[in-house]
């Protein structure tokens, strides 16, 4: 996982059949789910960084993981059209982002990406991640493929931390506005491994959209947050949602 400025970081691809397996009690494993990432998910200070990205070309201009780098988890080949964790990080990471955020100036100083599961489903839900990092702002997505609908993640912010909750719609999907603080994290990588207390970081905004209009199950999350504590407006994280969203195939039955 890579370190985004501030050390913020969350803690948190080809169709196979054209019919999705439903994973064990799938209700339940998308509640439990959720209740972990509404502390932790949108924005942990420890990000993704299992594929490690490369700079190249002009001075603090990031590449991001190679694709081939690691294995899938079988969820993701029992999972249509599941895009991997290097897909989400090449339509987040492009010289398009940093104007969106509005700091048209800054250059990513990293990009990463997993391709994880999501927690408490016993390795059965398929949930890749991206992150890029700025001076002033980090920006990560996730893609889960649970069965959970907009419609009930947006019943389940009533019952988390999450603040200034709001429901629209993203290019003609349903969606969720929410904001939660980040979670800080320290691993020491040397010696045991061993790592500090758990701190509450910097807040952050995340929307979380359907896979397809209908609101069939599975969501994306674009989170945002930034080193001075603040975080770019709602219209900011529209665009930034609006130019990654193509770039991930919706979900067919």
């Amino acid at each position: 996982h890579a370190e985004p400025p501030g050390q913020p970081r969350p803690a948190r691809a080809a169709r196979a059949t054209p019919v999705r397996e439903k994973e064990p009690n799938a209700w339940g494993q998308a509640l439990a789910a959720v209740a972990v990432f509404a502390a932790l998910a949108a924005a942990v200070w420890l990000g993704p960084k299992l594929l490690p990205s490369e700079a190249h070309g002009a001075p603090g201009a990031v590449s991001c993981p190679d694709a081939q780098e690691t294995e899938l988890p079988g969820a993701y080949k029992e999972t249509p059209r599941a895009v991997t964790g290097a897909e989400l990080c090449e339509a987040l990471n492009t010289p398009e982002l940093a104007r969106l955020l509005g700091t048209p100036a800054e250059t990513a100083t990293a990009a990463s990406a997993s391709n994880g599961t999501a927690p408490l489903t016993d390795g059965k839900v398929a949930r890749p991640e991206a992150q890029v990092e700025f001076d002033t702002y980090t920006v990560n997505v996730s893609v889960t493929y649970n069965d959970l609908s907009i419609g009930q993640y947006g019943k389940l912010t009533e019952y988390g931390q999450e603040t200034d909750v709001r429901r629209l719609k993203v290019l003609g999907r349903p969606a969720v506005l929410s904001s939660d603080h980040t979670m800080k994290i320290e691993i020491d990588l040397g010696g045991d491994a061993s790592g500090g207390p758990v701190e509450q970081g910097p807040p952050a905004r995340t929307l979380a959209v359907a896979l397809d209009a209908k609101d069939d199950g599975g969501y994306c999350e674009i989170t945002v947050w930034g080193t001075s504590g603040a975080f770019p407006d709602d219209d900011t994280l529209l665009g930034i949602t609006e130019s990654i969203l193509p770039a991930i195939p919706g979900r067919t039955v």
